[in-house]
């Protein structure tokens, strides 16, 4: 991914729908998992949401503002939005 960005009519209190940086993320860790890519996925986040997606995605720094989901954090974003994902796996 290269860079998430909110919609302008999905920002702040009035925004229309909740979730939405997450469940893509997900589904991008979801794509690299079918890939064969162990979950990985790299993307180049705004200075002032670094820690923001530290918290909420698991996201680690690596290098400037390039960040990566990896690992325990890309399964539990899976896991949250595809519940059957693992199973049989």
């Amino acid at each position: 991914m290269h860079l998430i960005e909110t919609a302008p009519h999905n920002f702040g209190a009035s925004k229309k729908y909740v979730g939405v940086p997450a469940n893509l993320v997900a589904y991008a860790c979801k794509t690299s998992f079918d890939l064969d890519f162990d979950g990985y996925v790299a993307f180049t986040s705004k200075t002032q949401l670094i820690k923001h997606y530290i918290d909420t995605l698991g996201a680690e720094l690596i290098f400037r503002n390039r960040m990566i989901i990896s690992g325990k954090a890309a399964k539990k974003l899976v896991n949250s939005y595809y519940k059957d994902y693992f199973s049989g796996k």
